[in-house]
C-alpha cells in the first residue's frame, strides 16, 4: 500500500491531465483527419499524402534546444511553453472547424478546390507542429518535476491520460461525426483542448537548474557533448534502440495475425483494441508500482524478461490457431507486460536527462525509439508472409535478446544507485 501512495502525489496526478493534452492532437491528425477527408470525397492517394503532416513528431529534436534555451515570460521555463502550445492548438483546431463549416455551408467540397486541400494541409501541419512542440515541453516538465521514486508512477499516469485522449479525438470523434457535422466535432475537440490549459495553471513549475544555456549554440551542442562524455553513452543508446524491439515486432502485426487465423473484426476490435488498451493501462500502473518498490534498474530486468515471455503466448496462439480463450490470454499478457515495459522505459529515459538539457536530451532519446518503431515495423509483413506466423513470433523472441544482453551490460541488477539520476551516477 505504501508503494501505491506515490500515485496520490500532486505532481504525479497532474500528469494525467498533461498526458491527455499531449495525446489529444495525435489521433486528430491521424485517423480522424483521414475519416473527415474520406467523407468529403478526397481520393485515397491524397489521403495517404496527408500522413506527411505528422512529420514534426519524428523530427522534433530539430527545435527541442529552443525549448531549453528560450524562456517564455509567463508561468515559467516549462509551463510557459506548455501553455503557449496549448493556446495555439485550441486556435488551430477551431480554425479547422471553421474550414469545415465554410465547406459545408457554402457547398465547397475538397474535390472542387485544390486550394482548400492546401489550406487544410497547412492547418493540420500547424496542429502537428504545435503538438510535437507541446510533447517536447511536457516531456521536459515531467523529467524535471518528478523525484526519482516518482518516475514510474509519473510515466503511468501520463500514459493513462494520453490513451484516454486518443480515444477522445479518435473513436469518440468518429462516433460523434455520425450525429453532428464535422465542424462541430472539431469545435468540441477545441473546447476539450482548452480545458487542458487549466491543468497547466494548476501544475507546479519545476525548479530551474543553476546552469542554463547562455545562448542557442550552447543549447544545441551542450546536451550532446554532455551525454556522449558519459562512459557507456553508446551502449546505452543501443539499449534504447533494442530494448523494445521484440515488443514492437509482436505488436506491429497483431491485427493481421488475428484476422488471418480466423478471428472476426469484432473479436479483434473488442479484444485486441478495447481489452488490449485496458491491459496496457493496467500494465503501466503495475510497472510504476514495481519501480517504486524495487527500483528502476531491477524493474527493467523484470520487465525485459516478461516482455520476452509474453511473446511465447503468441507462438502458442499461432500454433493452436483460432482458440478464443488463448487469444484473450495472449492479448492480455502481451499488452500488460508491454505497459510495464513502457513505464520502466519512460522512467529510464527521464533518468538519463540533466535538467538543464532535459527537453533536448529527452527528444533525442525518444526520436531513437520512434526510428526503431518505424524501421522494425516495416519488414514485418514480408517476414510473416514468407515464414508463417509461428516462425514470425519466434523471431520476435529472438529480436528481444539483444536488448536483454545490453541490459546486462549497461544496467546492473545490484546497482544500489538505481533510484538516482543516471545522468549523475554515470552508469
Amino acid at each position: 500500500m505504501k508503494n501505491l501512495n506515490v500515485y496520490l502525489r500532486y505532481n504525479v496526478v497532474i500528469l494525467t491531465a498533461l498526458g491527455f493534452s499531449s495525446g489529444l492532437p495525435l489521433a486528430l491528425t491521424g485517423s480522424t483527419l483521414q475519416a473527415w477527408l474520406f467523407s468529403e470525397g478526397v481520393n485515397l492517394g491524397t489521403i495517404g499524402l496527408f500522413s506527411l503532416v505528422g512529420l514534426p513528431y519524428s523530427v522534433k529534436i530539430m527545435w527541442a534546444p529552443i525549448i531549453d534555451y528560450y524562456v517564455i515570460p509567463f508561468l515559467g521555463r516549462r509551463r510557459g511553453w506548455i501553455f503557449s502550445t496549448q493556446c495555439g492548438l485550441v486556435v488551430f483546431i477551431a480554425i479547422l472547424g471553421l474550414l469545415a463549416w465554410f465547406m459545408e455551408s457554402g457547398g465547397f467540397p475538397f474535390r472542387h478546390s485544390k486550394g482548400l486541400l492546401v489550406i487544410a494541409a497547412l492547418i493540420v501541419f500547424s496542429i502537428a507542429f504545435l503538438s510535437a512542440t507541446q510533447d517536447i515541453a511536457i516531456d521536459a516538465y515531467r523529467t524535471d518535476i518528478l523525484a526519482p521514486e516518482e518516475r514510474g508512477a509519473g510515466a503511468a499516469t501520463t500514459v493513462l491520460g494520453y490513451r484516454i485522449a486518443m480515444l477522445t479525438s479518435g473513436a469518440f470523434a468518429l462516433v460523434l461525426s455520425d450525429y453532428v457535422s464535422w465542424n462541430l466535432v472539431f469545435w468540441i475537440l477545441a473546447i476539450i483542448m482548452s480545458l487542458c490549459i487549466i491543468a497547466t495553471f494548476f501544475s507546479k513549475e519545476p525548479h530551474s537548474p543553476s546552469r542554463l544555456p547562455k545562448n542557442l549554440k550552447e543549447a544545441i551542442l551542450n546536451p550532446m557533448v554532455e551525454y556522449f562524455s558519459r562512459p557507456d553513452a553508446l551502449r546505452i543508446l543501443l539499449f534504447i534502440i533494442f530494448f523494445k524491439l521484440g515488443d514492437v515486432m509482436a505488436g506491429a502485426m497483431s491485427t493481421p495475425f488475428l484476422l488471418d487465423i480466423g478471428f472476426s473484426r469484432s473479436d479483434v476490435g473488442m479484444v485486441n483494441k478495447v481489452f488490449g488498451l485496458t491491459s496496457t493501462i493496467l500494465g503501466t500502473f503495475a510497472g510504476g508500482t514495481v519501480i517504486a518498490r524495487i527500483g528502476l534498474n531491477r524493474s527493467l530486468w523484470v520487465f525485459g524478461v516478461l516482455q520476452i515471455i509474453s511473446n511465447f503466448s503468441f507462438v502458442g496462439l499461432a500454433s493452436f490457431g483460432k482458440v478464443y480463450p488463448l487469444m484473450v490470454a495472449a492479448v492480455g499478457i502481451e499488452n500488460f507486460t508491454g505497459g510495464m515495459g513502457t513505464a520502466g522505459f519512460v522512467a529510464f529515459l527521464m533518468s538519463l536527462c540533466r535538467k538543464e538539457h532535459s527537453a533536448t536530451q529527452y527528444a533525442f532519446f525518444s526520436s531513437l525509439m520512434a526510428i526503431t518503431r518505424v524501421i522494425a515495423s516495416a519488414p514485418t509483413g514480408i517476414v510473416a508472409e514468407k515464414f508463417g506466423w509461428v516462425i514470425y513470433y519466434v523471431l520476435t523472441i529472438i529480436g528481444s535478446l539483444p536488448g536483454l544482453a545490453l541490459l546486462v551490460m549497461c544496467i546492473p541488477w545490484n546497482d544500489i544507485k538505481a533510484s538516482q539520476s543516471l545522468a549523475d551516477t554515470r552508469i
